[in-house]
């Protein structure tokens, strides 16, 4: 490889990497916090279903993203959708501190979770 050829390809990689993280172009996904308590989730999971217009179609008996019925994983599919919405209007991922942003894809078999850039 040539020194001109291997100066570009370094440039070029390194202006991806620059504007990639000044962008804060990674992917985020927004899941319930464990440490919070069921009652606490449930309510949040309530209010995202509700009035906070995430798609909870997924959580519903019989779809990708039922099981495992359990508030945490709802609340995540919940809350993820919501955050995944309504982000670049201003959404959090807070739910009254049951919610936490994470890079790691919450994802699972046939249940997937959204992420929009």
């Amino acid at each position: 490889m040539s020194s001109a050829l291997r100066k570009t390809l370094v440039a070029v990689l390194f202006a991806a990497i620059f504007i990639g993280s000044v962008r804060g172009d990674f992917e985020q996904w927004c899941v319930a916090d464990p440490q919070t308590p069921d009652d606490d989730l449930l309510a949040a999971l309530d209010w995202a279903c509700g009035q906070g217009g995430a798609n909870c179609s997924m959580i519903q008996v019989n779809q990708p993203c039922y099981l495992p019925n359990s508030p945490k994983d709802h609340a995540s599919f919940a809350f993820n959708s919501y955050y995944q919405k309504f982000k670049h209007q201003g959404g959090s991922c807070n739910f009254r501190s049951a919610a936490m942003v994470t890079d790691l894809d919450p994802s699972h078999g046939s249940c997937r979770y959204d992420y929009f850039p």
